[in-house]
């Protein structure tokens, strides 16, 4: 358990569960367990709390209910995503598919995956401020595209990416745009008119693991990755997770309330930590600084120092950080987004990724820049 006097600051791994979703859980982990694809009362009770959560993500997006499709999590709808869209797209006689070359690896490996069946992947280059060319996606999009992906926001340098204008590059040629937009709900505006098909993750916005969702723009086609009993329309069978669902639609409608003043207060704390660190540490260097980033992410490099001992030290301090996605912590290897970004390996060896939250204050953002600085200075030592 995470102690009181730990100051967390990798809210882009993952966030505490809201009490709201707990408590819309609690019904459905006790007497509540029917399985909602039931006839009785029982099971058409669970129904209609997965049919609710249903519609208070559609709302949050602007899509309709029935384009709303539940997942274990933004990984599974990612894989659905990809995998699901080239392969429809090969029976339509396409098999490109053009992804930017820092998407998250739920969206990369997939698509690496694909080239053992002859798909062709066409990573497109980012800036170094983080932002994807679209002048080389628009060269890399062609007639036999299937899909484009490109993430509505970056998890590791936390740039917004100009998802509107690479989704109608996608469709100009006819391929279906995708975008991972897990990091993004929670602090910014994200809609499916701007896209086909969008991956959402719970625990990304207070809510509990194990549940996510792929909204799929009505008329977008996709084959299933998991077949059984047909639910989800059959594009993704097997008994609804209906605790998990219920507090992913909580935590989504609490972000959704006070979005837009979190998203002022934090960015606010953000820059504060920022200043604090640049200001108070030589050869301190932010990734993406001079591009739009989520307003509770940062992403600062530092010289002459190797991001393992520095998250030990924090560590020891209390200080709960990361040195990039979660999902790649224990590599030794630099950050491969950075590396698309055309950072030095000597910095981005030396990364640490911070993530502000809506519980953090600046008493806690104070005290972590101490503490950091007190680590870089003792490992320059």
């Amino acid at each position: 358990m995470q102690t009181p006097t730990s100051l967390y600051l990798d809210y882009a791994a993952t966030t505490p569960l809201l009490d709201e979703a707990r408590e819309a859980m609690m019904p459905w982990l006790a007497g509540g367990f029917a399985n909602a694809s039931g006839l009785y009362a029982g099971a058409r009770e669970a129904r209609k709390a997965v049919d609710e959560a249903r519609e208070t993500l559609a709302a949050a997006v602007g899509a309709r209910p029935e384009e709303v499709v539940f997942t274990s999590g933004g990984t599974e709808a990612d894989n659905l995503a990809v995998k699901g869209a080239a392969w429809h797209g090969r029976d339509q006689g396409r098999d490109g598919i053009v992804i930017s070359s820092f998407e998250h690896h739920a969206v990369l490996d997939p698509a690496d995956w694909l080239t053992r069946f002859g798909f062709r992947v066409t990573r497109v280059p980012v800036s170094g401020d983080g932002v994807v060319d679209l002048d080389a996606l628009r060269a890399a999009v062609d007639d036999k595209t299937a899909i484009v992906s490109v993430m509505w926001a970056n998890n590791e340098a936390g740039t917004i990416q100009p998802v509107a204008e690479a989704a109608a590059i996608a469709h100009e040629r006819g391929a279906v745009f995708h975008s991972d937009a897990v990091q993004a709900l929670p602090w910014i505006p994200v809609g499916i008119a701007d896209a086909d098909m969008i991956s959402l993750a719970a625990h990304k916005c207070h809510g509990p693991k194990g549940v996510g969702a792929l909204v799929l723009r009505r008329g977008t086609r996709l084959q299933p990755l998991l077949h059984g009993g047909g639910q989800e329309r059959g594009l993704r069978s097997s008994t609804y997770n209906t605790p998990g669902i219920a507090g992913f639609a909580a935590g989504v409608a609490a972000a959704m309330r006070d979005r837009d003043e979190a998203a002022v207060r934090v960015a606010a704390l953000r820059d504060r930590l920022q200043d604090a660190l640049t200001g108070r540490i030589p050869g301190a260097h932010v990734n993406a600084a001079g591009a739009p980033r989520l307003p509770n992410h940062l992403s600062v490099s530092f010289e002459r120092i190797e991001s393992e001992t520095l998250l030990l030290l924090l560590d020891a301090s209390g200080v709960a950080a990361s040195a990039g996605s979660a999902c790649q912590s224990g590599a030794s290897e630099p950050s491969y987004v950075l590396r698309a970004m055309g950072v030095p390996d000597a910095l981005a060896s030396g990364v640490l990724r911070l993530t502000l939250g809506r519980p953090t204050t600046q008493d806690e953002v104070d005290r972590a820049a101490d503490a950091i600085v007190a680590a870089v200075e003792r490992l320059r030592a």
